[in-house]
């Protein structure tokens, strides 16, 4: 889809967004209670720049929305917001169907909360599992020195064997996106990586309300232990966030084991199938926004 004005309803114009735009979107999604990361938007249009919309009446932006391709099979939905003071006026399913356009005959996923999750299966999405985020101190006193033989920083590590792992663990590979993840400004990036073999890794970023981890891929829970250790142990104690696929027991545990409190549910959709990935093995979500 161009900048040019690929969908009007009534005098609403939806067109594509810019990283400037993205900053007001931004601001909405924190409004919304999100937790943004402060680095977010900078790695997510290195993935897709074309894949970011904002509709606008008589200039004024009112609504947004992203579909992310990642591949010729797979892209991801985010950001679905229209303003409060103008919603019910059919500007959110508006730029959604001319933002979707833009993922062609792909498989879409999103992250839905309760209250759309009915609408998004009213356009073809099917839940697939459910997240939890979860809020707390995650980090072990003292635990992130006893791992410190294998736990190194993903800078360390061959960014082939990293990029290798992070496919393993999702439905399309995105190198793009993940080179962009690990070097942003603030972003703790550490692998788990053993006899040679990286067998997990994760990354810790600032955000608005409090850092979040996300992703945490791992081979076992020790794995993903010792690296939320490592990645929480610069927080001070700081309460960090995680949203943790609710389908691995083994992650939930973890979570729960750290102290770490549920504070909303959303679930992961499709609108088709999606190649095999190693789902035991997230231990946490990457971000809600681009999957």
């Amino acid at each position: 889809m161009e900048n040019a004005v690929p969908a009007q309803a009534g005098r609403l114009v939806v067109s594509t967004a810019t990283p400037d735009d993205w900053r007001l979107v931004t601001d909405w999604a924190a409004q919304e209670g999100w937790n943004p990361g402060y680095g977010d938007a900078a790695a997510f249009f290195a993935q897709d720049p074309a894949g970011f919309f904002v509709g606008r009446v008589d200039g004024e932006p009112v609504s947004a929305i992203s579909v992310v391709t990642y591949d010729a099979a797979y892209a991801f939905l985010g950001f679905y917001l229209v303003k409060t003071d103008v919603r019910g006026h059919g500007h959110g399913i508006a730029t959604w169907r001319a933002a979707l356009a833009h993922a062609g005959d792909r498989v879409v996923g999103l992250d839905g909360v309760p209250a759309q999750q009915d609408n998004y299966r009213r356009s073809g999405f099917e839940r697939a599992h459910g997240n939890v985020r979860y809020v707390g101190p995650a980090g072990q006193q003292g635990a992130a020195s006893g791992h410190s033989g294998h736990i190194r920083p993903v800078a360390e590590v061959d960014p082939a064997a990293v990029a290798a792992y992070d496919s393993s663990c999702c439905p399309a590979d995105r190198p793009r996106f993940l080179d962009a993840w690990l070097k942003a400004p603030g972003h703790r990036a550490l692998a788990s990586v053993t006899d040679g073999r990286v067998t997990g890794y994760g990354v810790l970023r600032p955000a608005l309300d409090g850092p979040r981890v996300g992703p945490l891929f791992a081979d076992t829970r020790a794995d993903a232990e010792a690296l939320l250790d490592a990645l929480a142990a610069g927080t001070g104690g700081t309460p960090v966030a995680m949203d943790v696929p609710e389908t691995n027991a083994r992650a939930v545990a973890l979570a729960e084991a750290r102290g770490m409190k549920p504070t909303f549910a959303t679930a992961r959709m499709y609108t088709g199938p999606v190649r095999e990935f190693a789902q035991d093995k997230v231990f946490g979500v990457t971000t809600l926004e681009l999957g």
